[in-house]
């Protein structure tokens, strides 16, 4: 009878921490402010004004109202892109529909991560509606997806619902790194290009490592059989502070490889993590990243090397 009573305790503490790591690693995933835009989108017939953009922009969530002054989102900004490219508005609303398989994905992504990093926690993801970019922002306190932006960019991945959860994993990935809570702007001696792109590598490999992608699938065709050529003009660069061959230089229609950063940071932290014995101990040094030519030395990356 004690060994019963025993046995029904530890399966009773069992299911009660499962029922709490579960719920400490789903991801709280905020709609609201679509909700509210696409409330005044329908009652204007698609035409808001700049006057009640201006308000919906004002009466908005605190994430909605720090992505507008990080990001220069106004409402005559929002109505110029609705005028420009109305489609995308429109399209938007089928990325919606995706939200909670979504979110189910995340879920089992984040225990994942938490299992792998202890440390790691989730704050909340607000999806606002802006201007028509960027794709989104992120901060200790949060990250911030703009729907018609991320739903738009097919040439990511054309999979809406992958597309989604790639992307809001990395940027799950830098609310936790060391890097990323004292990113410097663009042009800031502290902005070498190895940098930034360990923080962005960082990130699409963990994201990878967890939900099972990255946040863009196109790296992998435009830099096969090239790995040699592109790695070597990296380190060329890669002291340097002239981010544009290598970050945040997508032009909207262009084919044109873009964001290598980001495939060459990845390259370089699966490097790291591939040698390590503890896997543990790698992705904690990882994502508690501070110092880039340390991390470089220690990853034993060369360019063109063969990764698994």
């Amino acid at each position: 009878m004690k060994t019963s009573m025993r046995t029904l305790f530890l399966a009773a503490v069992c299911s009660m921490f499962s029922a709490s790591l579960a719920a400490a690693t789903k991801p709280e995933i905020r709609t609201e402010d679509v909700t509210r835009f696409y409330a005044l989108y329908d009652a204007t017939g698609g035409r808001p004004s700049v006057e009640q953009l201006d308000a919906y922009l004002a009466e908005g969530s605190p994430s909605l109202k720090e992505f507008a002054q990080l990001r220069r989102v106004t409402g005559e900004r929002i109505a110029r892109q609705i005028e420009a490219d109305p489609a995308m508005y429109e399209n938007a609303r089928q990325c919606l529909d995706v939200l909670p398989a979504v979110e189910r994905r995340l879920a089992t992504a984040l225990a994942s991560l938490s299992d792998l990093y202890p440390g790691a926690d989730y704050p909340p993801v607000a999806i606002v509606v802006g201007r028509g970019r960027p794709v989104g922002i992120v901060n200790p306190s949060g990250a911030t997806i703009g729907l018609e932006a991320l739903c738009a960019a097919d040439f990511m991945n054309p999979d809406p619902e992958d597309r989604f959860v790639y992307v809001v994993a990395h940027e799950y990935v830098h609310t936790q790194q060391a890097m990323a809570r004292d990113q410097p702007e663009p042009g800031d001696p502290r902005a070498t290009v190895l940098r930034m792109s360990l923080v962005e590598g960082a990130a699409e490999f963990v994201s990878e490592l967890v939900s099972g992608g990255v946040g863009n699938a196109r790296h992998a065709e435009w830099t096969r059989g090239r790995e040699l050529e592109i790695e070597s003009d990296f380190l060329a660069d890669m002291q340097g502070t002239d981010l544009g061959p290598w970050m945040f230089n997508y032009h909207p229609g262009s084919d044109e490889p873009y964001d290598l950063g980001y495939w060459v940071g990845y390259r370089i932290v699966k490097a790291y993590y591939t040698q390590a014995d503890d896997k543990r101990a790698a992705l904690a040094r990882i994502i508690d990243m501070e110092d880039p030519e340390a991390f470089l030395r220690e990853s034993g990356w060369r360019p063109g090397m063969s990764l698994p």
